[in-house]
């Protein structure tokens, strides 16, 4: 079996993770794969979810896609002009269940692009059961719906000495409403607080990113992160870009992960935590429940910045080592899901 492979999201946060994850698995007896865009040999320079994927798909790369058997997208974009069968993975919902997170306009064009992998798959791939259940329900969706669960990368499953642990707790995502930012920089200003009237070790925040690209996003959140600063210099501090291997260090070394989401489809940094040997504070919104049950990870109430406060305390002063994670977040275990879903519905055609 021959499976044209959408590499052009490699290398990036999110989507690229989940794609650099599976890629090397995809690869098995009885499997040849034509890669396009990334680092791959067949370059595309055409951006996905652009006006030129649709209508002017270069015509080199669509005769190499037709000449498989078929297409696997690792997000929901399909390029204009493919005839062969098609799998998306659609890894949430998230701009139709949260409202804010893009204009009326942009959530209609999103919308758009989700019944369309709807409509062209042959069958759809998503990272959990909750994101499952959100697809069929908002895009109506009966198409075969496969749930195949994100893993721990590779540069996270590296055995290293475990980290000497510092005063850092660490926060991975983006500036976007429903990761709950606006929750954990509250909760640490009251939990900053009470460290020093209290004579304790006070932390200190890290936020993956770089500090302007957040500050170009939510001109509030920045606001909170500088009256945090005038009170407590230093205190709340950007990492800018970092790479795989430094993340890994920082995860390593921090005292706590905080993951504040309202809404995920799966949330990978808890996993990665666990494995580094860190303490993962966690809302208890249902795909975290879904995933992380039977982990030692806390769990706080979604959205309520007193009772993580109460939590980050707590799991700050407890020691931690390393949690083994089950197969079932393995991405050689998704890549063989999904060579399994494709081979089976070749073998109906």
């Amino acid at each position: 079996m021959k499976i044209a492979v959408d590499c052009r999201m490699s290398g990036k946060s999110g989507i690229g993770t989940f794609l650099d994850g599976i890629l090397p698995f995809l690869q098995q007896k009885g499997t040849e794969l034509f890669l396009f865009g990334g680092e791959s040999k067949n370059p595309c320079t055409v951006k996905p979810f652009s006006l030129k994927e649709i209508f002017c798909f270069p015509r080199n790369l669509l005769d190499s896609i037709n000449a498989c058997d078929a297409y696997f997208s690792p997000y929901c974009n399909i390029p204009g002009g493919i005839t062969v069968p098609v799998y998306t993975t659609i890894h949430d919902v998230v701009f139709l269940d949260v409202k804010g997170l893009a204009s009326p306009a942009g959530t209609f064009i999103r919308k758009l692009f989700y019944l369309q992998a709807v409509k062209k798959s042959r069958s759809i791939f998503t990272v959990s059961q909750f994101s499952r259940e959100r697809i069929i329900k908002r895009l109506r969706c009966r198409k075969p719906v496969t749930v195949v669960y994100n893993g721990v990368p590779a540069y996270i499953e590296k055995k290293e000495p475990p980290a000497e642990k510092g005063n850092s707790i660490l926060f991975i995502g983006n500036i976007k409403k429903h990761k709950g930012l606006s929750v954990l920089l509250a909760a640490f200003e009251k939990m900053y607080v009470l460290k020093a009237q209290n004579g304790g070790e006070r932390p200190r925040l890290l936020i993956t990113g770089s500090q302007d690209s957040f500050r170009s996003k939510d001109s509030t959140v920045f606001s909170s992160i500088e009256k945090i600063n005038a009170q407590f210099p230093g205190s709340v501090l950007f990492t800018g870009f970092i790479e795989d291997s430094a993340l890994k260090q920082l995860l390593s070394r921090a005292r706590l992960l905080v993951q504040p989401s309202l809404y995920e489809g799966f949330g990978i940094p808890p996993l990665q935590a666990l494995y580094c040997g860190t303490n993962a504070v966690i809302s208890d919104i249902p795909v975290f429940k879904e995933i992380y049950s039977g982990f030692p990870v806390t769990f706080f109430a979604s959205g309520n910045p007193d009772d993580l406060c109460e939590k980050m305390i707590s799991a700050y002063e407890q020691k931690k080592l390393a949690s083994p994670v089950p197969d079932i977040y393995s991405y050689r275990r998704t890549a063989s899901l999904i060579l399994e879903a494709l081979a089976e519905k070749k073998q109906s055609l």
